[in-house]
């Protein structure tokens, strides 16, 4: 895999659109394995338990959740291959009752914000289940880095902060990275990732909890090496995200992939953005930092009073906005290059789950170490690995590009002049 195929996509290759869903051919010691989805009867879980399906039909897939009317709608959907399980992540005993005897945990049970412990993946570690979460909050996935010399004493691999952004988005930026350190002659010195989302992208009111209780924290940002911090939902810019997307207004989020890439990839400066449609979700967004004391928007409680008092409005927009979602990751040298990446897709709830599905699948396939890691640290997910990651979590996309200049990419590129364009 380290040969020439993966040299190419190093070197600005467009990666086309899947058409049709390939079917992956696991190892013979894991085609038949157990992968216990908790959350799977919510959007992003079932969401990962239908890409996993698809991709690899031999594997064996438990939906964990406590509402058993949706977990058996599922297991109806998928098939012999599956099954529904009642489990409580608030309850030890439920918990390590439901791990027993699976190959991997996928923890899809958000929102992470707030959360004051990591029980699952305790959990993981004691019964030695591998673990792969969609954590997007950044103290709690600095909470689970915690763990990492008991996860390698009880020899399992845990995979934090994966599925889209954070997670495919952290690969892409990693892969810009290591291009610019082999190809170029100045050194990476800024990292941006920008994010778009229609509507709730359909993910429901989880999303909408975590989109709450994220205004509630204090944007930390890198500039230059040092840390800094902004408000939320502040420091708009328009960003062109490209063919299908456009140009959106995104915003300042405290997201966990700055930190980490800021330390694993060792990039000065670091910071992220995230944006939504219709535009007056955006001002809405805007409106709630300054009317909710922050306390407000860091209790779990009353988010989700909010959430319940908005989610009738939310849902009738999602109906008519869609839930189409883009990443664009940019990086800066100190030469002047200029590069970036772009994932677009029709519909998040679809692309999140071939997202989580794909880092599920690296696990099983024993491309990962004992330890927890950030997507980005090879350790984690092996570099020679990352170019199958990344093609299995872009089917369907509407657009992916790796490391390109941003002309090549915008829909409106600006000319310099003599037909050249920056």
């Amino acid at each position: 895999m380290a040969g020439a195929a993966f040299q190419l996509m190093s070197r600005n290759v467009l990666i086309a659109s899947a058409k049709e869903t390939n079917t992956v051919q696991l190892p013979e010691k894991t085609r038949n394995s157990r992968v216990l989805v908790l959350g799977g009867t919510g959007r992003v879980g079932g969401s990962t338990a239908i890409a996993l399906s698809k991709l690899c039909p031999d594997l064996q897939i438990i939906i964990a959740g406590r509402n058993k009317e949706k977990g058996d709608a599922l297991v109806a959907k998928l098939g012999s291959n599956s099954d529904f399980a009642r489990v409580d992540i608030d309850n030890a005993e439920s918990l390590k009752s439901a791990l027993t005897g699976v190959d991997v945990v996928v923890h899809a049970a958000g929102p992470f914000q707030q959360a004051k412990k990591c029980s699952v993946l305790e959990a993981a570690i004691e019964t030695k289940t591998a673990y792969v979460d969609i954590c997007d909050d950044t103290n709690y996935s600095v909470r689970a880095k915690s763990y990492k010399d008991r996860a390698i004493a009880a020899n399992i691999p845990a995979i934090i902060t994966s599925g889209i952004y954070p997670g495919v988005s952290n690969i892409m930026a990693a892969e810009l990275v290591r291009a610019a350190r082999t190809e170029s002659k100045g050194k990476p010195e800024r990292l941006r990732f920008y994010y778009y989302t229609a509507g709730t992208g359909g993910a429901g009111p989880t999303i909408l909890a975590t989109s709450f209780l994220l205004l509630g924290e204090e944007v930390i940002a890198y500039n230059k090496g040092e840390k800094i911090k902004l408000k939320p939902y502040s420091g708009m810019v328009n960003i062109d995200f490209g063919k299908g997307i456009g140009k959106r207004d995104v915003y300042l989020l405290n997201l966990p992939e700055v930190r980490s890439a800021y330390e694993v990839l060792q990039i000065p400066s670091v910071s992220a953005r995230f944006g939504t449609a219709p535009f007056f979700w955006n001002w809405g967004m805007e409106i709630m930092t300054n009317l909710f004391p922050p306390e407000v928007l860091q209790d779990r409680n009353k988010v989700q009073q909010l959430v319940q008092l908005f989610d009738p409005v939310v849902r009738a927009v999602d109906g008519i906005a869609g839930e189409k979602v883009s990443m664009r990751v940019d990086l800066e040298c100190s030469d002047g290059r200029h590069t970036i990446s772009v994932f677009s897709h029709n519909k998040l709830s679809v692309s999140v789950g071939y997202s989580t599905a794909a880092f599920v699948l690296a696990v099983l396939e024993g491309s990962t170490q004992p330890g927890v890691w950030f997507p980005e640290e090879p350790e984690g997910i092996a570099i020679e690995v990352r170019e199958v990651l990344l093609r299995r979590a872009a089917e369907g996309t509407i657009n992916f590009v790796m490391n390109k200049p941003p002309w090549m990419v915008e829909t409106n590129p600006k000319e310099i002049g003599f037909g050249i364009y920056g």
